[in-house]
């Protein structure tokens, strides 16, 4: 390929909410240097993007390519839909820090969410080795690394479910502030993942005091996204209170019918709190359904010694009575979703492949057993590694909180197995269903909270926007066809009308198709800025 591009004739969104104008874009090297009318050149590569939307590249802010983009580092389902750049590191737990120690009974934490395998080398110890990781590997997009609030926790007091010291705490913010000076953009945390769940406001807020020194965000998995989803925001509320650091909710939802009526104060919440002065926004993937690892069902107490635990008859007995009748303050699943309504992406073993596809109902019926004892046999030969879909909300409350100005789109797609189709198609769905199709809003502001919206969020600078002298993230779709593909059932289909993809200035789709350039790069923080 040339380096130099020209992209004619294009509709251009420039991600800035703006309306949308008739130009040429030149791209020279991995920058955008002219946009307007531009005589052709006879060194460039020419696009013809006549009829066609030139957008700037989509930013993905919760990605599970954590291990992926070592293993097969293009992430073709995230670039074929569109995606220049993603946020790794959510949920609290990820890659790194991970000392050499706890490398076993981490990757099986690890697992249902960003999978395993022999294929790397695991002693990269810190945010600094695994990023390095990632540059040698030459990843297909951007990448960016939230430091995970339970590696740290590990790495300074271990996997006990125990508060730390005084002693411990500093630990915890001097880890913080180690990681944050190797590049990490924020910190992360899932407060319905172990170790996380063991912790209370009181050292997050601590940690988060390190990350606003870097003007760096903190992103969250609250406690509860279900029955007590309000004392859940009002402790994340608390904790951009008292460090000064900005929140940012993961995949914004309200779970379960009867918490529906919670919404409109989940709503005042958010309206509060940007009185206040705190800086609050939020993702969303555009699905009435979820994903995150099966183990999410089991009542808290069974991790506190490892999953194996569900081997033991009588406990069996105390985890159904549990989730039958619920636990103050936790989000049960089977509650709000249903068992029926629960279904298996993927497995680690090949034994247990069949169960891919199947709900925890059809999971039992194939087991010829109690779909509870068909689940819980399940989670203890994989070993806790298996993936799930949950189905738990409308698709009137996903256009309300698609329409709020504190947000901004995201996959949050595990990548392993039988997937949630939102890995495939979540950017083109929102062009297709939600603005040709429902007139939920207009491409324009659609294809600002892909780009400038994140980009601003998470101080990502010149990129999200269309302008000269910006890097070359580019996105060119056709706005008639756009849409994504996959179902829950058939989820691995690439989506229709992503015609190509620039990163860096290099053409990584062209035509629909994948061209095997591999020209993302790390952005790491720089004082306070994402570069």
């Amino acid at each position: 390929m040339s380096a130099k591009t020209l992209i004619k004739n294009g509709m251009i969104i420039d991600g800035t909410g703006n309306q949308r104008f008739t130009a040429d874009i030149l791209v020279e090297d991995k920058k955008i240097v002219k946009i307007g009318t531009v005589a052709d050149e006879g060194d460039a590569e020419v696009i013809d993007a006549t009829g066609l939307v030139v957008a700037p590249g989509f930013i993905d802010t919760h990605s599970h390519s954590d291990l992926r983009i070592l293993i097969e580092p293009e992430v073709a389902p995230k670039v074929r839909q569109g995606i220049t750049t993603e946020v790794l590191g959510q949920d609290g737990i990820s890659m790194a820090p991970l000392p050499v120690e706890y490398i076993s009974p981490w990757r099986k934490n690890l697992a249902g969410l960003d999978g395993d395998s022999d294929e790397i080398n695991w002693e990269f110890k810190n945010t600094e080795g695994y990023l390095k990781m990632i540059e040698e590997v030459k990843p297909g997009l951007n990448e960016c690394y939230l430091v995970p609030h339970g590696n740290i926790r590990m790495e300074a007091i271990g996997l006990e479910k125990r508060l730390p010291n005084d002693e411990e705490l500093q630990k915890m913010r001097d880890i913080t502030r180690r990681e944050m000076e190797a590049g990490a953009v924020g910190l992360s945390t899932g407060l319905i993942y172990m170790p996380c769940a063991y912790s209370e406001s009181k050292e997050i807020i601590e940690m988060c005091k390190v990350v606003a020194e870097y003007d760096g965000i903190f992103v969250i998995h609250q406690r509860s996204e279900a029955d007590t989803i309000l004392d859940s925001m009002e402790e994340v509320i608390k904790i951009g209170r008292e460090s000064g650091v900005k929140i940012h909710y993961s995949h914004f939802k309200v779970c379960g019918k009867k918490n529906w009526d919670k919404i409109d104060k989940v709503i005042e919440l958010l309206e509060k709190a940007k009185k206040e002065g705190i800086r609050v926004s939020f993702d969303q993937y555009p699905y009435v359904a979820g994903s995150t690892m099966l183990g999410v069902i089991l009542p808290p107490w069974v991790h506190d010694g490892g999953t194996d635990k569900v081997i033991e008859h009588e406990l069996r007995k105390k985890m159904v009575y549990d989730i039958e009748h619920g636990i103050p303050g936790w989000d049960n699943f089977v509650e709000f979703a249903g068992l029926d309504q629960i279904f298996v992406t993927s497995v680690k073993t090949k034994k247990n492949e069949d169960a891919i596809g199947l709900s925890l109902i059809q999971l039992g019926e194939l087991r010829g057993k109690d779909p509870y004892e068909a689940t819980f046999d399940l989670l203890l030969e994989e070993e806790n590694a298996v993936g799930m879909v949950d189905f738990y909300g409308t698709e009137e409350h996903v256009q309300l909180f698609m329409k709020r100005p504190e947000m901004n789109a995201c996959t949050d797609g595990l990548l392993g197995g039988k997937p949630h189709p939102r890995v495939f198609g979540a950017f083109p769905r929102i062009l297709g269903k939600y603005v040709r199709e429902d007139n939920t809003f207009s491409l324009e502001e659609a294809i600002y909270k892909m780009t400038k919206k994140p980009a601003t969020t998470f101080n990502i600078v010149n990129r999200g926007e269309l302008r000269e002298g910006y890097f070359a993230d580019i996105t060119i779709f056709n706005p008639e066809t756009v849409i994504d593909k996959g179902t829950f059932t058939e989820p691995a289909q690439y989506p229709e009308g992503i015609e190509y993809v620039m990163i860096n200035g290099s053409l990584t789709v062209s035509g629909g198709k994948h061209t095997g350039n591999r020209s993302g790069v790390v952005l790491r923080k720089k004082g306070t800025d994402v570069i």
